[in-house]
C-alpha cells in the first residue's frame, strides 16, 4: 500500500522515529475500517486514497462481516436493543448484549460505513419500516425513552441521512440544569451523567454535521461540553476526587460506556468541526493519556464490556489496541498540533 507524508508528523514523534513509523505501519496494516481513518487523521492522505480506502468497509473486513449478521427485515438479532428471545436471566447470567440494531448501527458509524453507499442506504429503509423499540413499540427512527440510547439514535440517524429533529427537539427539552443529561432523570435524578452526557454530545455533533443544527442545539451542545469541562472530563466537581476510577481506563467498544479517551476524542473532533482552539482544561486528560503509552507506542486495552457480540476487534485487555492506538495517536496529534500543551489544567 502506498505511505502517504511516509515520515509521521512532528507531534507523533514522541517516540524514537523507527517505532513512531512502526507504530503507522501497524495501523495500516489492520481491518480497512482502522486503515481509512489512520490516512486520513494520521498520514494526511489525499482524500481520493482515504475515500477509495473507506469504500472497503462495506465488502470487507468488519464491517462486511457485521453486514452479513444483518437480518433479511433490516434488523441484527430480531430485535432493535435486545436480540430477540432475550430474557431477563440471559442478561444476569452473561451480561447486557451487544448484537441487536442499535449497536450494530453505531459500530457501523465507528467503521465509518459510506452513508451513500446501496448496503447503507438499504439498512436505513428497512430498519425504519422494521424495527421498533423494545421499551415502547415506536419506530425506530422516532428514538426511544432514554437520553442516553437517543443520542447515540441520533449519531447514527444523523450520519446515515435520516431526519432525526423530533429525537433533538425532545434531547433538548431533557437537559439538566447543569449542562448535561442523565437516563435517570425519569427516576427523579436532577445531577448530570458524564456517560449520558457524552452519548448525547457526540448525537448532537453529528447532528450539526448533517444539517448544520439549530442555535437551541448548538447552544445546548456547548452547555453539555461545559459540564465535562468544569469537570475536566473525569473529576467530581464538589471534591476533585476521580468521579469514577474506570474513566480513566480504556476500553473499547464503548458502547455506552465513558472514558476519558472517548470524550477526548469527541472534543476533537468538535473543534475541527468549528475550527475552534483545544480547551485548556483538558490538559490533565491529555496528559493521563500520553503517559498511558507503552514503550512499544501502542495503547493497551483495559477492559471491553462482557456480553454477547458478533466477534471480537481486539486481542484481550493488557493486549496492545489499534483501536485505542489510533484515537489516542489523532487525539494527541491534535493536541499537539495546536501549541496548547503548557497551558497548564486552567480553571
Amino acid at each position: 500500500m502506498a505511505r502517504y507524508n511516509l515520515r509521521p508528523p512532528s507531534n507523533l514523534q514522541g517516540l524514537p522515529m523507527t517505532d513512531s513509523n512502526a507504530v503507522i505501519d501497524w495501523l495500516l496494516g489492520a481491518d480497512p475500517a482502522i486503515r481509512w481513518q489512520a490516512m486520513r487523521d494520521l498520514l494526511d492522505a489525499p482524500e481520493s486514497a482515504w475515500q477509495a480506502e473507506r469504500a472497503k468497509v462495506e465488502h470487507e473486513g468488519w464491517g462486511a462481516r457485521l453486514l452479513s449478521a444483518q437480518d433479511p427485515d433490516g434488523q441484527w438479532d430480531g430485535g432493535a436493543f435486545v436480540p430477540a428471545g432475550f430474557d431477563s436471566q440471559q442478561w444476569k447470567q452473561h451480561g447486557q448484549p451487544w448484537t441487536a440494531t442499535c449497536f450494530a448501527l453505531t459500530q457501523l458509524r465507528e467503521f465509518g460505513l459510506d452513508p451513500a453507499c446501496e448496503r447503507a442506504r438499504r439498512t436505513v429503509e428497512l430498519v425504519g419500516a422494521h424495527s421498533r423499540w423494545d421499551e415502547g413499540g415506536q419506530p425506530y427512527w422516532a428514538g426511544e425513552v432514554e437520553e442516553c440510547i437517543n443520542g447515540r439514535t441520533v449519531a447514527d440517524g444523523a450520519y446515515f441521512g435520516v431526519d432525526v429533529s423530533a429525537i433533538v427537539a425532545r434531547l433538548l427539552g431533557e437537559r439538566l440544569d447543569d449542562g448535561g443529561w442523565n437516563c435517570e432523570r425519569c427516576n427523579g435524578s436532577r445531577c448530570s451523567s458524564f456517560a449520558t452526557t457524552l452519548n448525547v454530545l457526540e448525537g448532537l455533533l453529528e447532528y450539526e454535521r448533517a444539517s448544520g443544527g439549530s442555535a437551541q442545539s448548538r447552544q445546548a451542545r456547548r452547555a453539555g461540553e461545559e459540564y465535562l469541562l468544569r469537570r475536566h472530563l473525569f473529576r467530581r466537581l464538589s471534591t476533585g476526587e476521580p468521579a469514577d476510577p474506570r474513566f480513566l481506563q480504556f476500553l473499547h467498544p464503548n458502547r455506552w460506556r465513558y472514558d476519558v479517551l472517548r470524550a477526548l476524542d469527541y472534543f476533537r473532533d468538535a473543534a475541527l468541526l468549528s475550527g475552534s482552539e483545544p480547551d485548556q482544561r483538558l490538559h490533565e486528560a491529555v496528559e493521563h493519556l500520553r503517559g498511558r503509552r507503552s514503550p512499544d507506542g501502542t495503547w493497551p486495552l483495559d477492559w471491553s464490556p462482557g456480553g454477547r457480540v458478533w466477534f471480537d476487534m481486539d486481542d484481550g485487555p493488557g493486549r496492545p489496541s489499534r483501536w485505542l492506538t489510533l484515537r489516542a495517536l489523532r487525539v494527541l496529534k491534535w493536541w499537539d498540533g495546536a501549541g496548547v500543551a503548557s497551558l497548564g489544567t486552567g480553571s
